[in-house]
């Protein structure tokens, strides 16, 4: 049957078979093509990445930020009791015996800080000659090693204190906080002493040694007096020789 006139002639099906799968063909050949270049450039971007990375410049290394020296700890401080007792109190040299403190103190009868040590046994050495042209402006008490050091009378522990020339030392305040009382070389601290304790009369501190500058074969006590300066501060005052006290 002939279409009508003026009508448009409608395609052969198998024509629209054949184009349809045409178009699928050419379309899964792009998309695979497409995947292809996909898988075969991503080697290249990642060589590209690598070596735009190692052209960057390398950045300065990180620095920590500058500190102030760390605080060390005080072993000899400026006018430090150890050893050689610096009269800092507008005073120069020792307090005499014949002065009100030193009649305070010998009215105190403090004890003999070494146990077992009778005033009568007790060798002046505060005017001993010292290295660097120094004298010794203290009291050195021989004793067996380990024999027990004992508080001259009741106080606070000011400082517990380990310098080069002192070795293990207690400074040991009085009641009213007018004087000091220095014990250096000892062998060790009592068992649970501490800065800040109240102590009383005789009173076990520590133990006779050689800690420090202290002859190692000659175990003994190194014992200062001075009196404090208005500040209280434990390594500053004027010494008063310790003979004339226990005596």
């Amino acid at each position: 049957m002939s279409p009508p006139p003026g009508a448009r002639p409608r395609p052969d099906f198998k024509y629209l078979v054949a184009s349809g799968l045409l178009g699928f063909v050419l379309g899964a050949f792009v998309v695979a093509s497409l995947g292809h270049i996909s898988w075969r450039s991503q080697p290249l971007a990642q060589a590209a990445a690598v070596a735009a990375v190692a052209a960057t410049p390398a950045l300065a290394p990180l620095k920590e930020p500058a500190r102030s020296p760390a605080a060390t700890a005080i072993d000899e401080p400026p006018n430090a009791v150890v050893e050689v007792p610096a009269p800092t109190s507008g005073h120069d040299g020792v307090i005499p015996p014949t002065a009100p403190e030193a009649r305070d103190l010998s009215a105190r009868k403090l004890l003999i800080p070494v146990e077992g040590i009778t005033s009568d046994t007790l060798v002046r050495s505060y005017h001993d000659a010292r290295s660097g042209g120094r004298l010794h402006e203290a009291l050195d008490i021989i004793a067996p090693r380990n024999t027990p050091v004992v508080a001259v009378e009741d106080g606070t522990i000011a400082k517990l204190f380990i310098s080069k020339a002192g070795g293990l030392t207690v400074y040991q305040f009085d009641p009213g906080q007018q004087y000091s009382y220095y014990y250096a070389h000892l062998e060790r601290y009592a068992d649970g002493l501490k800065e800040g304790d109240r102590i009383h009369r005789g009173q076990v501190l520590g133990f006779v040694g050689t800690s420090g500058n202290a002859p190692k074969e000659t175990p003994h006590l190194h014992f200062a007096v001075y009196r404090l300066t208005p500040e209280r501060h434990w390594w500053e005052g004027t010494p008063i020789d310790p003979y004339d006290i226990l005596r």
